[in-house]
């Protein structure tokens, strides 16, 4: 799954050269249009009045620019980042010590901030409030509890899992912002811009065909140019042309729309071993040989986004749409047309 080209996820050897690719500012910044007016608003209010930045959640699937996001708000206010992920904040001593190092106005980004500890979450209600820590001191009916004040600083959290917040963290944050799935024009933009940063040669259809296929995601369009300029400077004279864009992409698998073998199978699965659906996550995930999580957080947000799978209480049920693009004739009723569930 780590290997897919059109998987969100980021791997280490691309995080360097991705942060190459990334915008600083941001007016640099390409789509997400309400979130950046809304944005900025916030930012020059803090910088009016002197103050640090409310609390910022921002959630959505990956790959669509959340760590960019906090990167930038952390330049326009002129301040520090520190950057830790939930999993990594294992004990409350942990994020004890990571709050008190903190500066006035520096920025705590914790990325998968869902996956934060029971314990380390209760501990971050008062420090995100009232900008102070209660620590203990001592054991049993001896010990003492300790409020420590912090400077005001402000938390971006990050998730892909909003639903998986508690109630009394996510009311913590006084700004939250869902990120969409951007349109094939912004990722023209960021194709296009890339392409200058990488000082790789295109022509307009080319960027266009690069921007068709990935699936509406900053990542993967950066991931995909960059597979075609190897493709361009190794098959071609080095200019990333239509014809260029579209036998590369064709090579690797990746088609019209994005989808890669590994959607094909999952497709392929429910409608010709189980006639279309419906077939339960488990069940699925066993036929594929992948884990039901993955295929829950990786592969369905965008084959539902697309209308090709529906998920009922009875489980995954292959749409019409789907049949159509993997040119199968769609049977009437059930999966190939329409929902309906047993009375």
């Amino acid at each position: 799954m780590g290997d897919r080209l059109v998987s969100p996820n980021i791997s280490e050897e691309e995080q360097l050269i991705e942060g190459s690719l990334r915008p600083r500012r941001l007016s640099e910044y390409v789509g997400q249009e309400k979130i950046k007016e809304n944005l900025s608003i916030l930012l020059e209010a803090a910088r009016r009045r002197s103050e640090s930045v409310d609390h910022v959640l921002l959630y959505g699937p990956p790959g669509l620019g959340k760590t960019t996001l906090c990167n930038i708000i952390a330049a326009e206010m002129g301040v520090n980042l520190r950057t830790t992920s939930g999993p990594a904040i294992e004990h409350a001593g942990d994020l004890a010590s990571i709050l008190t190092s903190l500066q006035p106005g520096e920025i705590l980004f914790i990325d998968e901030i869902h996956r934060l500890a029971r314990a380390v979450e209760e501990r971050l209600y008062s420090a995100m409030e009232d900008f102070a820590l209660d620590v203990m001191i001592g054991k049993g009916p001896s010990a003492k509890s300790l409020r420590l004040s912090l400077p005001p600083f402000t938390v971006v959290g990050a998730t892909t899992r909003v639903g998986s917040l508690t109630a009394p963290l996510r009311d913590r944050f006084g700004a939250i912002y869902r990120m969409e799935y951007y349109d094939q024009e912004a990722l023209k933009l960021i194709v296009a811009r890339s392409a200058r940063i990488l000082k790789v040669a295109s022509e307009m259809d080319g960027i266009e065909e690069i921007a068709s296929r990935a699936r509406g995601t900053p990542r993967i369009v950066n991931r995909l140019l960059k597979r075609v300029r190897d493709y361009a400077q190794v098959k071609a004279n080095g200019v990333i042309t239509k014809d260029v864009a579209q036998a590369a992409l064709d090579a690797m698998e990746v088609d019209k729309i994005g989808l890669d073998q590994t959607d094909r199978n999952m497709l392929m699965t429910i409608i010709t071993k189980f006639n279309g659906g419906p077939v339960g996550l488990d069940t699925l995930a066993a036929s594929t040989s992948e884990d039901s999580e993955t295929i829950e957080d990786v592969y369905e947000p965008y084959l539902l986004q697309l209308g090709f799978i529906a998920r009922t209480p009875r489980g995954r049920i292959a749409m019409r749409a789907a049949y159509q693009h993997l040119g199968i004739t769609p049977p009437g009723g059930e999966g190939g047309q329409t929902l309906w569930t047993t009375p």
